[in-house]
């Protein structure tokens, strides 16, 4: 056998297994079937395994029903004396709300916002967010990492995208009458981190130096 033989007989063996690990570990990021309706009945313990998604029930057993929700129908109490900002933000959870959404990349979110209130500045670290007013009048902005804001005075039927992870807030400019906020998002589990917790409300607390820098 002759060097260069030899040579791509070696590659050939290293760049296989690596090839064919490549291949049997890629995850799919789409889903295989039509829908995964989430089994909210499974016996496995939540703490026994973590899985983006919940499993999926048969899909002959899935149902109108399994894709519908009445959460967001409902308003809140976003008023001070029951809310630390005057908002309160209701979000739809393919476990107890709107299984049909499982495994789907999306959720939604209904927020109730006081005279005055707002949703103070937040992320949502897994997610883009499209926000349409649904009553009221709000003020909404997002600081880009460039800490360049973007503010907007939005009416009933108007809309706002904030990017995924921007820090951004919504204000309800109105001090006499309520607003209330559709907001759509590309991930069914987007989270959120408030500013004002991440910054005073930890566990364990920031150090005592971190809080006199930020009041430098």
């Amino acid at each position: 056998m002759g060097a260069s033989a030899a040579a791509a007989a070696i590659t050939h063996r290293i760049l296989f297994p690596l090839v064919l690990f490549a291949a049997l570990s890629q995850c799919d990021p789409d889903l295989l079937f039509d829908y995964c309706v989430a089994d909210t009945s499974t016996s496995s313990p939540s703490s026994a395994f973590h899985l983006n998604g919940l499993p999926c029930i048969d899909p002959s057993l899935a149902r109108a029903d399994h894709f519908a929700t009445s959460a967001l129908s409902h308003a809140t109490n976003p008023s001070p004396s029951a809310t630390l900002f005057g908002f309160n933000a209701t979000t739809t959870s393919p476990t107890s709300s709107l299984p049909g959404a499982n495994a789907q990349g999306l959720a939604m979110a209904r927020v109730d916002l006081a005279p005055g209130g707002m949703a103070p500045p937040h992320t949502h670290p897994r997610a883009s967010e499209a926000a349409i007013v649904l009553s009221g009048s709000v003020l909404v902005g997002f600081a880009d990492t460039s800490y360049r804001l973007y503010t907007q005075r939005l009416r009933a039927g108007e809309a706002f995208v904030f990017p995924r992870g921007m820090v951004h807030f919504v204000y309800n400019a109105d001090t006499a009458a309520p607003a209330v906020v559709l907001s759509g998002f590309d991930s069914q589990s987007p989270g959120a981190q408030l500013v004002p917790f991440s910054a005073f409300m930890t566990e364990p607390r920031l150090p005592d130096e971190e809080y006199i820098g930020l009041n430098k």
